[in-house]
């Protein structure tokens, strides 16, 4: 029952997250490269003037390839527990560690799926990639 009840709040938790709404935009402090961004990260973290890459873009790319690496390392995987069954003879224990290897494959895959998903949209949201509310003021606060 206690299983229950904090998997219950987490969840509740995780999910108060995800639908927390966008505020408008927010005005950038004294010194900084842009007067007003969509976010504070934003703020400092603004595309740069003379044409250079910015965080963001260098953080995507680094990301993007590490999940490539292993998307591309689950489907070896794959391959190897496919060859495995293929050239099993009969073995069941080469049977059974071909299957286990495609099950391992999968599982990996579908992990490195869902971390380039989760991973771009935590980015987006801290880079100010997402709606804003088109109020134009933070948060409908009066300047």
């Amino acid at each position: 029952m206690k299983k229950i009840i904090i998997g219950a709040i987490s969840l509740a938790v995780m999910l108060a997250g995800l639908v927390a709404a966008p505020v408008g935009a927010v005005k950038c402090p004294a010194g900084a490269p842009v007067a007003e961004a969509s976010s504070y990260a934003e703020c400092n973290l603004a595309k740069p003037e003379d044409g250079s890459k910015s965080l963001w873009d260098t953080v995507d790319n680094i990301i993007n390839i590490i999940l490539a690496v292993l998307g591309i390392a689950a489907v070896v995987v794959i391959i190897y527990g496919g060859a495995n069954i293929l050239l099993s003879q009969g073995d069941p224990g080469k049977i059974k560690k071909g299957k286990d290897a495609i099950l391992y494959g999968l599982i990996g895959l579908v992990i490195a799926l869902l971390a380039f998903a989760i991973v771009n949209f935590v980015l987006s949201g801290v880079f100010g990639g997402g709606e804003t509310s088109g109020t134009g003021d933070a948060g409908g606060v009066p300047e």
